[in-house]
């Protein structure tokens, strides 16, 4: 590990306090590094850097994935108050090239000089109000300057013992980022939070963000985590879902203290690394915070997660299944659309990731709007 990244770890791990930004790297695109500063090679116009990115991957690129939104409207909702959310573990940099061992992904594939048009591409793609990120550790000379420049607001917390630090010539620890479109949303408070098993802290995090919607002036929740990953783990990810869900009560209790206030509306996204049939899937289903699995719209029944959201091929074999989520306050919000996934044929027969998609998770998109008040 490098000095500068033996540096920056020191400085982020526990009680992880609040990050600086660090310098842009030396060898990203102009056109990547807006900051703080505007420049005529920047564009601020979501579809101007769209397009440059179509362009650095030049006209000889694979072809994408192609996904379209499935209507599943389920009831009335306030005209006019949508917003879309989107949740995507894009593939920490490191381990993609370090630690991972996508045995059957072309080196070329996860090369940075290519996978970071690749990454913004899908988020361009989509423009959602809301972006929950994993598995980020170029978010200090890419994501924060670039979405900062088309309008978002952005927190970041890293793991405090990262595996993308064991890794030679890494950026840093990896983490999750949330963001938000500021001309939508005011934010109110971001906090960064260690989760704990049996009160023991953990190396997983999670953001915790409140939101004032600038139109309504409803307040918003969203929360955004990365659990455990591996089997042979289950009984940690149910720990530290449950000390997850402690804080997600908190958060949604209204400021003043008032206990016969209507909980805020809240998002809860993340790499769960956990199938629907663990225990930490089973508490968020039951818990008291009246949450429900967007993406289970698609399903026939309405009551099915898709069979994948992640599939890729390691050393140690192939692995294909559901471990990313977007809960959603039932009571208070409405599934409109959901972005479907992609079929096999599609992802082709080396899996995730690949020449043409950045990460071995599938994005997640969704288009909510507030129910009526009764």
């Amino acid at each position: 590990m490098g000095g500068g990244a033996a540096r920056l770890y020191g400085a982020l791990t526990p009680p992880l306090p609040p990050t600086s930004p660090q310098p842009a790297d030396a060898n990203l695109d102009p056109a990547f590094c807006q900051g703080r500063r505007s420049s005529s090679a920047c564009p601020s116009d979501p579809a101007a850097l769209l397009r440059q990115c179509e362009d650095a991957l030049g006209a000889d690129r694979a072809p994408r994935l192609h996904r379209t939104f499935t209507r599943v409207t389920d009831g009335d909702g306030v005209p006019g108050n949508g917003v879309r959310v989107m949740q995507w573990n894009i593939l920490a940099q490191a381990l993609g090239e370090g630690l991972d061992g996508f045995v059957r992904c072309p080196p070329e594939a996860l090369s940075w000089s290519r996978r970071k048009y690749l990454i913004l591409e899908e988020i361009l793609t989509y423009r959602p109000h809301i972006l929950c990120l994993q598995e980020v550790d170029h978010y200090h000379d890419t994501l924060q300057p670039v979405l900062a420049g088309l309008g978002y607001g952005g927190h970041f917390c890293p793991k405090p013992w990262s595996p993308c630090l064991e890794v030679e010539g890494n950026n840093g620890p990896d983490g999750c980022a949330l963001f938000f479109d500021r001309s939508r949303y005011e934010l109110l408070d971001s906090v960064n939070v260690r989760l704990a098993a049996m009160r023991i802290p953990t190396n997983q995090i999670a953001v915790l963000t409140t939101l004032r919607c600038r139109s309504s002036g409803t307040r918003v929740c969203v929360a955004v985590t990365h659990l455990k990953a591996r089997s042979g783990w289950e009984w940690l990810r149910s720990a530290q879902g449950s000390d997850f869900l402690g804080h997600l009560q908190n958060l949604v209790r209204d400021p003043a203290g008032d206990p016969a206030a209507s909980a805020a509306p809240l998002f809860v996204c993340g790499d769960f690394n956990a199938v629907p049939t663990e225990e930490v899937y089973r508490r968020f289903a039951a818990s008291p915070l009246g949450l429900d699995s967007a993406y289970k719209k698609l399903g026939e029944d309405g009551a099915t997660e898709p069979e994948f959201t992640s599939w890729k091929i390691r050393s140690t074999g192939e692995c294909r299944a559901t471990l990313d989520y977007i809960w959603y306050s039932r009571d208070s919000l409405r599934v409109d659309r959901v972005l479907d996934v992609p079929t096999e044929e599609q992802i082709g027969p080396n899996r995730l990731p690949s020449v043409s998609y950045p990460s071995d998770h599938l994005s997640l998109v969704c288009d909510f709007s507030f129910k009526e008040k009764e």
